[in-house]
């Protein structure tokens, strides 16, 4: 059994919001005691559990729903809250007061920018109006290529309000990733700001907004937000207006919400991209909305007094995710820029000075503050902090470790996982439970999650697919562009007919955890002998002197080796001693066919813009292929570190 590293205390447990609901389904006569029998109960009578969530969660409609859901093991088409009708805007607006609903701090900001409650209602009003005069409809599509600023939230506030589709890209997506995605949906609207920052230096946005404008055509209006210059020059393009003349006169317009089906979309986003056109996936209000509030309220423990920062850019779903807190009415923080600059400790700086109790990061960044030498436990107080979401990628158990030695000791450490596919998570926090090094806490309430092998057939304690064998509210209500349900079905049902095939490669535990090894896709195949890629990191990201790695499987000779990149510190050299070392340390904490027939050094490590490593993409160029859509990463230029190997010729 892995190592125990945090419980709750009987009183923390005792407080929490998912104590409170175990005790009232209790009341109402359902056999729970503990998390694990309530999780039992939520997979086994689902329209029970997701009523009896909406009604928790106290989901504002203004007619309500005929039936939960028709068919809970109908995949894909499931129809969930038929009759409702809602506005998803509306629920993440409930609150209108002066307490802090938005603090912003971009890089190397010492004041930010804040917005409360009741200003935050003011200024959606103003954007709102604005998209009505314009004629915007429900279903008309509204996408931004902006920062993580508030204005990205009103704007995305104000859409769905009047029930338009949201979509945005970061601003640093390259032209033809943001065409790519986009380009296939036909927005009226475009916002962007003039530009952003970023390791200390400014990017301008304004080229890249103005080709998409001229090239899509679909485009009304291009609203220019002010960030990097006070009165920025705007783009030549028909349309252009800067973000305070769009909103008009601020005469506090009346907000009204368009009351929609629950199946009504609210989101586009998209898949990575990187092994092809990226997928443009389409989420519904009603699903998002309980998907999101059983997230906050029963796994994370989050309450109005909360204030919870998410590193995430625009582009990951991670925002569509944290954005949703609002409705919690919990103060969101928001921060745009490298998490590295000045220094390894802007995000716990952060955290300090806005008490910060719930913080939400990436595994890589959790990793490269250990790397750094970061220990925040030492240098700052973190006392409001209670909560830690990781993210991404898996979380490594030295990941965890490294938290509760140098972090905070008393803190819950959910590693959460999930996907773009959901906006939301198959696995996370318990915060009830027991912490283990490496593992997830739990499966989602509502979520039936198991492990499939080859044959279908569902494994405790052994590696398999990820897969969900019942409906649940947030998968897509389909693909865009997609009549027929032809891509949807291909995408995610085709694998094991009617029940969802995520593509990630996992253990359930026998304490009901869970482990992830990183994206079966991506699975090592050597020997035949299916190994993750989350196995061989945790060896090597143990030594010192690698500062990042990639693993691939490379076909050679009728089978696949396994080939490690490496990028090590300043100053370190891959030489035999260290390369004996590392296929030591693998085989040693591994097993022999876990070592990597090849060690080489690179100078870098591809990412996409979400911050995941592309291995695929890799193994593609290895294999002589083209890469398709490289504007979908971080660093694009560093895939051309492995072509034409001559080390891998042999």
């Amino acid at each position: 059994m892995s190592k125990l590293l945090w419980k709750p205390s009987a009183s923390r447990a005792e407080s929490t919001q998912l104590h409170h609901f175990l005790a009232l389904q209790r009341q109402a006569g359902v056999p729970v005691a503990d998390y694990e029998s309530l999780h039992a109960w939520s997979v086994a009578q689902p329209a029970e559990f997701w009523a009896a969530l909406w009604s928790f969660a106290e989901i504002r409609h203004s007619t309500g729903y005929d039936a939960v859901v028709d068919d809970p093991i109908r995949m894909p088409g499931a129809r969930w809250f038929s009759g409702a009708k809602l506005n998803f805007a509306e629920n993440l607006l409930r609150y209108r007061d002066a307490q802090d609903a938005l603090v912003f701090y971009g890089e190397g900001q010492s004041e930010p920018e804040r917005l409360s409650y009741a200003n935050l209602y003011r200024a959606v009003a103003r954007a709102a109006r604005a998209l009505r005069e314009l004629g915007i409809q429900p279903g008309d599509r509204i996408a931004a290529f902006m920062p993580n600023r508030p204005e990205t939230v009103i704007a995305m506030l104000a859409a769905t309000s009047v029930g338009a589709i949201w979509s945005s890209c970061s601003p640093d997506f390259g032209r033809q990733g943001v065409l790519d995605r986009f380009g296939q949906i036909e927005p009226r609207v475009l916002f962007t700001a003039d530009g952003y920052f970023y390791n200390g230096k400014p990017h301008d946005s304004r080229d890249t907004a103005t080709e998409v404008v001229r090239r899509l055509g679909s485009i009304e209006r291009l609203v220019v937000v002010p960030y990097v210059e006070a009165q920025p020059q705007l783009p030549d393009v028909p349309g252009a207006v800067l973000w305070d003349d769009f909103l008009g006169p601020d005469n506090e317009p009346e907000l009204s919400f368009e009351q929609l089906p629950p199946d009504h979309p609210i989101y586009i986003m998209y898949s990575s991209g990187t092994t092809g056109v990226p997928k443009c996936i389409v989420h519904g209000a009603a699903g998002t909305l309980v998907q999101h509030f059983k997230e906050f309220m029963l796994h994370v423990d989050l309450r109005r007094e909360d204030r919870i920062v998410y590193f995430t850019t625009c582009g990951w779903m991670m925002w569509n995710w944290l954005v949703s807190a609002l409705g919690i009415g919990a103060t969101v923080v928001l921060y745009d820029g490298s998490p590295f600059y000045p220094d390894g400790n802007a995000l716990f700086d952060l955290a300090d000075r806005e008490r910060i109790s719930v913080f939400g990061t990436s595994a890589k960044f959790i990793a490269a503050a250990e790397k750094a030498g970061i220990k925040p436990r030492e240098t700052h107080g973190l006392e409001a902090l209670k909560t830690i979401l990781s993210t991404g990628s898996p979380l490594s158990p030295e990941g965890f470790e490294y938290v509760y030695r140098d972090v905070k000791a008393d803190v819950c450490l959910s590693s959460i996982s999930g996907g773009t596919d959901i906006i939301s998570c198959f696995a996370g926090g318990n915060p009830l439970g027991p912490v283990h090094a490496g593992e997830l806490q739990c499966r989602g309430l509502g979520m039936r999650v198991e492990a499939f092998n080859e044959r279908g057939e569902s494994l405790v304690g052994e590696k398999g697919e990820l897969v969900c064998t019942l409906a649940a509210p947030s998968m897509p209500v389909g693909f865009w562009a997609d009549p027929d349900g032809s891509k949807y079905r291909r995408a995610y049902f085709e694998r094991f007919p009617g029940i969802w095939h995520h593509g990630d490669y996992i253990e359930i535990t026998e304490t009901g955890g869970v482990v992830v090894y990183g994206r079966s896709d991506a699975t090592l195949n050597p020997g035949g002998v299916r190994i993750g890629t989350a196995e061989i990191y945790r060896q090597v990201d143990t030594l010192d002197e690698i500062e990042d790695s990639l693993v691939v499987g490379q076909d050679f000779e009728g089978d696949v080796r396994v080939v490690l990149f490496v990028k090590l510190r300043a100053g370190q050299v891959l030489d035999d001693a260290l390369i004996a070392r590392i296929k030591s340390s693998v085989r040693k904490h591994a097993t022999p066919r876990h070592v990597p027939a090849k060690v080489l050094q690179v100078a870098d490590i591809p990412y996409t813009i979400s911050g995941k490593k592309v291995e695929l993409a890799v193994r593609q160029i290895l294999a002589g292929e083209a890469v398709q859509n490289r504007d979908a990463l971080a660093n694009p230029e560093a895939l051309d570190l492995y072509r034409d190997l001559a080390e891998l010729r042999h």
